[in-house]
């Protein structure tokens, strides 16, 4: 029987006065299509329940052990979050942010994980790998 997983992916984005929302909202739906972003006071809101796209991302762009850094990394209780940089998104590519803020802000994804651990949703959408390699387990 596969594994069941109950998560609430919330993901929002500022949009600012010189940038087209339609663009904004592209942004995240290249990363994250089953989202179906709204634009409330100058942000862009949108909750997910599925990571798989993202995590077909993450495997095809073969940066799974930047991502389980950053989702290790950023782990309070059984949430995490990350932010990404807009650009990238609306390119359908995964850039995390780090370091200095991106003049575009960022689109920043909270993640929490209901069932199973936090540790074995996070094995699923971006597993540990072995010479760049995923590993089954």
């Amino acid at each position: 029987m596969p594994d069941i997983y109950r998560v609430d992916v919330e993901i929002t984005a500022p949009v600012y006065d010189t940038e087209v929302t339609s663009r904004v909202e592209t942004a995240i739906t290249n990363l994250f299509p089953n989202a179906d972003p709204e634009e409330r006071f100058g942000e862009m809101r949108a909750t997910v329940h599925s990571m798989e796209h993202f995590s077909e991302c993450l495997h095809r762009q073969e940066i799974l052990d930047t991502a389980r850094s950053e989702f290790f990394g950023n782990r309070e209780g059984d949430t995490f979050h990350f932010a990404l940089k807009k650009g990238a998104a609306f390119q359908g590519r995964v850039n995390f942010a780090v370091g200095e803020p991106d003049e575009l802000g960022e689109i920043t994804v909270r993640v929490r994980v209901e069932e199973p651990s936090l540790e074995a949703y996070v094995d699923h959408v971006a597993p540990e790998t072995e010479e760049g390699r995923p590993v089954e387990r």
